[in-house]
């Protein structure tokens, strides 16, 4: 299995704080099943900047030292990059890490508070430059939650969403469960990741995630998060359904 979003490398966010942290991610990475995982810190999120040069050299010596252990997972590169008005400059400037820092995917975060009024255009703008935005967590965004057709709008522009695997398995509770399940009945979900922080209260959750994914939809959904994340790591383009409009029920209920 590929993830695409974690939080692994030491002493930069507010992932692991240690070297040997890391290592025991990485391990417990392996024992989900997990082959390639890319390392996506917080950047310019108000409390951590985590410059593009810097991450690449992180990733160069984590993957160093997993080889010198003889732990069978590759480690690319990446950013978790918070969307601020700014974000065409500091691309222009050469400040963003895109997925393996090919210019092809980059992962874009939103305030969990909000929907920012001019996400749409700069989704837009990104499309324009060659670029697709992969929005991260989306089910945990509260103006996501409460106005679902701005998460449609942004997929019918172009851009793609990333559950996290603990969101659909229940981790964070039967609300933002029941919307990730909503967000996959749409066709408004594309990739499963972990988001992972630590081992413990922020783990992997892949296998329940998918088990959940198998039990409730079949097992043809588990593959098409699995295998869009093939697609990502190879240079290929994910496979994208047709998005349908969520239509709120009365009293809010989906």
């Amino acid at each position: 299995m590929i993830d695409i979003h974690c939080h692994i490398l030491p002493g930069i966010d507010d992932g692991p704080q240690h070297f040997h942290e890391s290592i025991e991610m990485a391990k417990a990475a392996v024992e989900e099943g997990i082959t390639h995982l890319f390392a996506t810190p917080h950047h310019l999120n108000g409390q951590y900047e985590n410059v593009k040069s810097d991450i690449l050299n992180y990733v160069l010596s984590l993957n160093q030292h997993l080889q010198s252990e003889k732990i069978p997972i590759t480690i690319h590169s990446g950013q978790e990059i918070r969307i601020h008005r700014e974000l065409l400059f500091s691309l222009a400037n050469d400040e963003i890490l895109t997925l393996d820092n090919r210019q092809e995917y980059l992962l874009l975060e939103l305030p969990s508070g909000e929907v920012p009024k001019y996400t749409l255009e700069m989704v837009y703008e990104l499309k324009l430059r060659g670029l697709t935005p992969i929005i991260v967590h989306p089910e945990r965004n509260r103006g996501f939650i409460e106005n679902p057709l701005l998460l449609f709008e942004i997929i019918q522009e172009g851009g793609l969403t990333q559950l996290t695997a603990g969101s659909v398995s229940g981790h964070f509770g039967k609300k933002i469960k029941s919307f990730s399940e909503t967000m996959i009945e749409h066709h408004l979900a594309h990739f499963i990741a972990s988001d992972s922080h630590f081992t413990r209260l922020r783990g992997f959750f892949f296998q329940k995630a998918y088990d959940t994914i198998t039990k409730r939809f079949g097992i043809q959904h588990t593959f098409y998060f699995k295998e869009n994340a093939q697609l990502l790591l190879s240079g290929q383009h994910p496979h994208i359904e047709k998005p349908l409009p969520i239509r709120k029920k009365i009293l809010g209920v989906f």
